[in-house]
């Protein structure tokens, strides 16, 4: 069995997932702004400036920021909205977020999206970064967004897309297992730490049925950005009011 074979059997199942996420993100953390900034050619923060822009938050907003990571959306989120809280299951992206700003209008959490800790209707955005991708059921973390959302909130997510042009797409997963399989040597003595990436991809719906998934869980207006000439991807949709 190649590394590529053992990992697709990993994250096939999602229970297969939940775990080899757990892990992998776990052993990641410190290393995970260094590792997004270095994939996307230093752009991953504009691209997460630009879905705050067309959040167009406003002062009264309140925003649920998911798998927050070290909190690059909340804290931009942050003002202008009131308040913010950011979500992440991995305890270790909690601490380093909490270490860049402790603030008692953006209260992290460590909690699973597939479980959200909160009452229907609490949050008017619902943002995320890389987090759908990632989620061992997209289904079901569709299905909490919409229900932590209050009736016209937004939800927008940032993340890789899965091109469409089977040429296209080959070329991007070689690229990404190449990069990941020589960064995970280095930072890790693992060449198989990020070849997660290209696989997580390889099993992604891509960005027009992940906008299909969100009308079919009740939202409105799902919309499709391409970003990177559509290897990435910002989704915005709303709850209907």
């Amino acid at each position: 069995m190649t590394p590529s074979s053992g990992l697709r059997a990993d994250i096939a199942t999602p229970d297969g997932k939940r775990r080899y996420v757990r892990r992998l993100f776990a052993t990641i953390a410190d290393r995970y702004d260094f590792i997004t900034g270095f994939l996307s050619y230093g752009q991953d923060r504009q691209w997460k400036q630009r879905l705050i822009q067309m959040a167009e938050l406003r002062a009264n907003d309140r925003v649920l920021d998911l798998a927050c990571g070290t909190g690059d959306i909340l804290f931009s989120a942050v003002p202008p909205a009131q308040s913010g809280v950011g979500l992440d299951v991995t305890h270790r992206m909690v601490q380093l977020a909490q270490q860049r700003r402790n603030d008692p209008r953006t209260p992290l959490v460590t909690a699973d999206m597939l479980a959200l800790p909160f009452v229907d209707g609490r949050f008017t955005v619902v943002t995320t970064g890389y987090g759908l991708r990632n989620v061992p059921d997209l289904d079901q973390a569709l299905r909490e967004i919409h229900r932590v959302l209050a009736p016209g909130g937004r939800l927008l997510s940032l993340d890789f897309n899965r091109p469409a042009n089977p040429i296209v797409r080959w070329a991007y997963h070689a690229y990404l297992t190449a990069v990941g399989s020589l960064l995970g040597l280095a930072l890790h003595g693992d060449p198989d730490t990020y070849r997660y990436i290209p696989e997580s991809i390889r099993n992604y719906p891509g960005a027009k049925a992940v906008a299909g998934l969100m009308t079919h869980y009740g939202f409105s207006d799902a919309r499709v950005i391409p970003v990177l000439g559509g290897l990435m991807a910002i989704h915005i949709a709303r709850k209907p009011l």
